[in-house]
């Protein structure tokens, strides 16, 4: 029975984005382990789960712990397959395979190279050194972005390198909202017919950069306001920025929800100020439900919008850019509906549907996968 190991620095990671593969190798008959930290979460696809003590910090000495238990568990075990996920925990994952090199086929997934996006330049040369002294044992390196792409090939970070168009947008988990329930959302967080409802769902953190999208709604009129569901450390920064900047009545903070779907129905328009993404779920979400986006002209963002045209691009950290390309949408129902229909019939390539034969295919050339039997449909 050949044996599989997915790793990744959490289990909310391995939830959210790996469900789906766990299930398709476990039809397929193989034994599915995963190892992760961070807060446990239900993985039942998985025959067994261990907890791994990964620090965030790349340079901790506490992920010593984490390289000497993964070393364990993988000589015990034997994996013909290990799926890595997550720069920290690929990193140590595949050091942790070094002592058997030539044992056990690697494939590591990149979600967004986060050097060469404005990081400090110390942290830079840590995740660029730590990828390169990793990549002898990288058998498979999987990427997202052309930008990432070009970078993994010419620095030759995996015996091959391949993109993905990501890990697959699940449609079964973004149900249909009907108009009733988008005008009851609208109206239970005093969001009028009349205005224009942004929406960016993402954890508050330095690489989201919601400061920028407050200060752009400084420069719009007062029926355009700002959803921010997420939570994240520099949550409480931005609130005071939006007090500060009188935006206290135009922002929302619903704090972290279980489900975005009813604030996609809400909204009007999408908006992202990420400095780097590897190819971001939150804006396929809002392709997917036919809102137009205004994003940062970064990796990943460039990777959905430019082609499909389904969005507006701003320079990166420019708020007053940002808010024109909002005050151009404002002012034109038309151009709105425009480009979210064009997202839409883009974002179909990205479906999990179609994705996931493709991720499988990359695995089958790395290593048969001996299926035992037809794997279910999705």
């Amino acid at each position: 029975m050949p044996k599989i190991l997915f790793t990744a620095s959490t289990y909310s990671h391995i939830y959210h984005f790996h469900r789906p593969y766990l299930a398709q190798f476990r039809r397929m008959g193989w034994t599915v382990h995963v190892a992760c930290g961070g807060a446990p979460m239900e993985l039942p696809e998985a025959h067994r789960v261990v907890d791994v003590p990964f620090e965030k910090q790349m340079l901790s000495w506490r992920n010593g712990a984490a390289l000497r238990q993964l070393s364990g568990l993988i000589a015990r075990e034997g994996y013909d397959l290990i799926s890595c996920h997550t720069a920290l925990a690929s990193c140590f994952t595949r050091l942790a395979v070094w002592g058997r090199k030539g044992k056990t086929k690697v494939a590591c997934t990149c979600h967004g190279y986060l050097f060469g996006a404005g990081e400090s330049r110390g942290k830079d040369k840590v995740l660029a050194l730590a990828e390169r002294l990793t990549a002898p044992v990288t058998d498979l390196l999987m990427t997202m972005n052309a930008w990432d792409t070009h970078y993994a090939a010419v620095h030759k970070l995996g015996r091959r390198v391949t993109e993905i168009p990501g890990m697959g947008l699940d449609p079964r988990l973004l149900p249909p909202v009907p108009d009733a329930q988008r005008r009851e959302m609208r109206r239970a967080w005093g969001v009028g017919e009349e205005d224009l409802l942004l929406l960016y769902g993402a954890e508050f953190s330095h690489r989201k950069s919601q400061h920028v999208l407050l200060r752009a709604l400084k420069e719009l009129p007062p029926q355009v306001k700002l959803a921010l569901p997420g939570q994240g450390e520099l949550l409480e920064g931005c609130r005071e920025l939006a007090e500060e900047l009188g935006l206290g009545q135009r922002v929302l903070f619903p704090g972290q929800v279980s489900g975005m779907a009813g604030w996609y129905g809400a909204a009007d328009v999408a908006v992202s100020a990420s400095r780097s993404e590897g190819l971001p779920f939150n804006v396929m979400e809002a392709m997917y439900y036919g809102l137009p986006v205004v994003a940062s002209r970064v990796k990943g963002h460039t990777d959905l919008l430019e082609h499909s045209q389904a969005g507006l691009l701003y320079p990166y950290g420019d708020w007053r850019a940002c808010a024109g390309c909002v005050a151009a949408l404002a002012e034109d129902a038309a151009r709105r509906a425009e480009l979210g229909s064009r997202g839409r019939q883009a974002v179909e390539a990205y479906c999990l549907e179609r994705v996931l034969p493709q991720v499988m295919g990359e695995y089958e050339r790395l290593l048969p996968l001996e299926t035992k039997e037809p794997a279910a449909r999705l």
